[in-house]
């Protein structure tokens, strides 16, 4: 078992060995084949067909599996390194330690939005965008989306959804808000001002590339779905009997019958249950300060 580290709290020597391997995964061409997966089943409601990655149950147990296949790459590269997270609830500001030169480089230039510092800088030769919907082959951001300014979510933002004790709830897509921890957390049709949009809000103050089916492009999506995995293993832990829904599979009859995975269903492209990964704490730890 390893323990998943606050960034925060990472040394400039584990910032260096982190940013070593995922510029080494970017080099084999790695790295963009988990941008290609993300955008492949990034499915929408209006879009026909199964949806496991978003505006559905199945967005914690997969995007737990996707994160945690890419440590394992990182891992292959280099033993020592884990998947940090980033808990935006505390460092919310664009000078925070995440953003350092030697870490993952600050926001983009005004003009176009291309980020011109750290290593995923296109300047410095090393993160050309191949995998993407838009054409700019430079990474992007727009910190707190300037058009329109939102801020990133507050404690009591979270306290708020992680207060929700239903998993999720039909109809088990976007329109899901209720009631249903799920969609709390992961954002849609939901008021910024009655702090809803917590996933959602915080790709959208990254903004850029973060904000597209591509977003993996930017490499802050992993630590920020480190600390979803970490939001959801806080509500495991505090509702430990309210388990996965839906528990067994929709009937025939339901709209969203072959649309949503239920817990003992296979998530592609892995083939993997939401049951399967219910429990890695044998896995992995996370360190909570």
């Amino acid at each position: 078992m390893y323990t998943r580290q606050n960034q925060k709290n990472m040394t400039s020597a584990q910032r260096a060995k982190f940013v070593r391997a995922v510029l080494k995964l970017k080099s084999k061409g790695i790295y963009d084949d988990f941008v290609r997966i993300h955008g492949q089943y990034y499915v929408s409601d209006g879009d026909t067909g199964l949806r496991v990655g978003h505006m559905t149950p199945s967005f914690f147990p997969w995007h737990r599996r996707l994160i945690l296949e890419f440590e394992r790459k990182l891992q292959s590269v280099d033993s020592s390194v884990t998947l940090p997270y980033w808990d935006w609830t505390r460092d919310n500001a664009k000078t925070s330690s995440i953003w350092a030169s030697d870490f993952l480089g600050g926001d983009g230039r005004q003009s176009d939005g291309q980020v011109m510092t750290g290593p995923f800088a296109y300047v410095n030769g090393n993160w050309p965008i191949t995998v993407g919907v838009t054409d700019e082959k430079y990474l992007t951001r727009q910190f707190g989306r300037p058009d329109r300014p939102i801020g990133l979510p507050t404690k009591a933002d979270l306290d708020k959804a992680i207060a929700e004790s239903v998993y999720d709830t039909s109809p088990w897509n976007s329109t899901s808000t209720t009631k249903g921890f799920r969609n709390r957390i992961e954002g849609w049709t939901v008021s910024e001002t009655q702090g809803g949009l917590l996933h959602n809000r915080v790709h959208q103050w990254v903004g850029g590339h973060m904000t597209g089916a591509t977003s993996p492009n930017d490499p802050v999506f992993w630590l920020h779905h480190a600390f979803i995995d970490l939001i959801w293993l806080r509500w495991q832990r505090k509702y430990p009997k309210a388990g996965y829904l839906p528990a067994r599979p929709l009937a025939a009859s339901d709209p969203q019958h072959g649309r949503v995975v239920s817990l003992n269903e296979p998530m592609p492209p892995w083939n993997t249950k939401p049951s399967e990964v219910m429990n890695l704490q044998n896995v992995y730890r996370y360190e909570e300060n």
